[in-house]
């Protein structure tokens, strides 16, 4: 269950945080009061890409933090097998976003990628957009709807399904490629076999580019680091006036009167470690002098080898264990094309078998799918009746296809027919954008209980209702948010009168600026609330009475369903 969202610097809201309860939760209020923001804060936090446009005027970062109290074993499973593992019962998920565009997501503090948010939060939280009914006008949506009813009895079928169709489809695109005639055969060995050639030929060391490298900038800057060399040894070694004579001399000056005073002793002491390490340092550089090598044919060797090997780069990779990797995979080819009627031979039968996997899985889903599509029509159907369709019947039709998906070889769709002697007809064909949102509203009702998604969240799911249909439409909602937490902005107030918890959102401008608001209604200012979606900025005493007495309604209705 959601418990808490705090929201900073998004949009227009400045800073505000709500307390969500269990039950139905409204929220309400004006048109642009900014409850859009509020979902596009939720989604923000669970993952959905950030916009830079976003942040609140002239703020260096936004925050969005929602916190869930987590308590069911498989949604407790679920998460540990993510490695997100609940504190106190509960998950924290956050989101910062910074002026500069950087997005930092976060669960119990931990930092985590955007991907793994939202497949934490596919567990906590379903949210239906405003204008996600449309998505039920794509038919290759419906096969998801039902998928989603029946996990339980597909189980890991649809995995195994995915992993049989890759497979498949892998061995099918080998075997369209592994066509080649005999004279193709030839050319294409031959040409393999230059290439494994030049390679071999080389005799690469791995490593060994960088050395060459290393003695390639050496012996091109060998006059330069000789010259160098030459002066340091002056410097530090040869004859008087050496920084070698000169140390030498100042630990002797020391050493003379160093047992008249402790702290000269001790001066003495680090001169002569100085001293020491100066004579150490000239006997590295003369034998580094003596062992340093340069010639004319040693740099040309240096160069060739270099050239040799950058020349390999650039053409099989940008590095010699890259190199030797691609040869070992044109080896690879080259005994297949000299076996090649062996190899399209195993290419047949892998293809044959993995078909067969592909179908009896396809087959077994497929069946599966026919039966749960019937209880899933019927609990549809039933839960449209209650939302106001009268004489409804709907059905969900299966034809093959041609080819093989990822699931499998279904085509599945709803058919409706809302009216008495009407033959079932698909969905784009029949439903207005109002039944639409009504049909969106009963697939989520029966999937949610069929779930262990516990917070529901409707975004203006009232469009285009009004009336009795919008009276059912409460109801149905109530209904819901007795086994489940519901959130839901509407316009309606026979929606809003059902809330468990009423949540007022409100725009004011102050000074320069404009600030989004949200505060928790108490019974009477819910009341007022009914009122002003009842009434219009005019709230007159009779109108205050009906609010009221739809509050009550709503209260009788609310005692009924428990």
């Amino acid at each position: 269950m959601l418990l808490n969202l705090h929201v900073k610097n998004l949009a227009l809201i400045e800073e505000t945080e709500v307390n969500f309860g269990s039950g139905l939760n409204i929220l309400s209020g004006e048109t642009g009061a900014g409850k859009s923001i509020l979902i596009s804060s939720i989604n923000l936090a669970l993952g959905e890409k950030a916009q830079k446009d976003m942040l609140r005027e002239g703020a260096e970062y936004a925050l969005v933090e929602l916190t869930f109290s987590v308590e069911q074993d498989a949604q407790i499973q679920a998460l540990r097998g993510m490695d997100v593992f609940p504190e106190d019962g509960q998950v924290v998920m956050t989101r910062r976003l910074t002026a500069n565009g950087r997005s930092v997501c976060r669960i119990n503090s931990e930092t985590v990628s955007a991907s793994l948010m939202r497949r934490v939060a596919s567990l906590l939280i379903d949210i239906h957009g405003q204008h996600e009914h449309q998505s039920l006008l794509t038919k290759k949506n419906h096969i998801r709807y039902l998928d989603a009813w029946a996990k339980r009895d597909l189980g890991d079928r649809k995995r195994l399904l995915a992993s049989c169709y890759h497979t498949w489809a892998e061995c099918k695109r080998q075997l369209e490629e592994a066509s080649l005639d005999e004279e193709q055969q030839r050319r294409e060995l031959s040409f393999l076999q230059y290439e494994i050639d030049e390679i071999e030929q080389a005799q690469l060391r791995p490593g060994e580019d960088e050395q060459l490298e290393m003695d390639f900038r050496r012996l091109s800057n060998g006059r330069k680091i000789l010259d160098a060399l030459a002066e340091c040894r002056e410097l530090c070694s040869d004859g008087a006036g050496s920084i070698s004579d000169a140390s030498g001399r100042a630990v002797r000056a020391l050493l003379h009167v160093s047992e008249y005073d402790e702290q000269v002793d001790a001066l003495a002491g680090q001169l002569q470690e100085i001293d020491s390490l100066i004579n150490d340092f000239n006997r590295d550089l003369c034998g580094y002098m003596d062992d340093f090598e340069f010639s004319d044919e040693l740099f040309a060797e240096t160069e060739s080898r270099l050239d040799q090997i950058n020349h390999l780069k650039s053409k099989y990779g940008k590095t010699i264990e890259i190199i030797l990797e691609q040869k070992e995979k044109k080896e690879a080819e080259a005994e297949r094309l000299q076996h090649y009627d062996e190899y399209r031979g195993q290419l047949e039968a892998k293809l044959s078998e993995s078909e067969q996997k592909l179908r009896e899985i396809s087959g077994e889903i497929s069946d599966i799918r026919k039966s749960a599509a019937v209880v899933f029509a019927e609990e549809i159907k039933n839960a449209l009746i209650s939302l106001n369709f009268q004489d409804i019947r709907l059905e969900m039709e299966f034809q093959r296809l041609d080819h093989y998906t990822e699931n499998g070889w279904d085509d599945v769709r709803f058919l409706i027919s809302t009216n008495p002697g009407e033959p079932l007809k698909p969905l784009d064909a029949v439903a207005s954008g109002g039944e639409l949102s009504r049909i969106m509203l009963a697939i989520k009702t029966v999937l949610a209980e069929n779930d262990e998604i516990e917070t529901l969240i409707f975004d203006e799911i009232d469009s285009g209702i009004s009336g009795r249909t919008a009276q059912r439409v409460a109801e149905k909602m109530k209904q819901t948010a007795l086994n489940h937490q519901v959130i839901c902005i509407t316009h309606l107030p026979q929606i809003a009168a059902m809330a468990d918890s009423h949540f007022l959102i409100e725009k004011t401008s102050e000074e320069l600026s404009t600030i989004s608001r949200i505060n928790d209604l108490n019974r009477e200012e819910s009341i007022r609330e009914l009122a002003r979606m009842l009434g219009g900025t005019k709230i007159t005493e009779s109108v205050l009475q009906t609010a009221r007495e739809m509050k009550d309604m709503a209260d009788a209705v609310r005692t009924y369903s428990v």
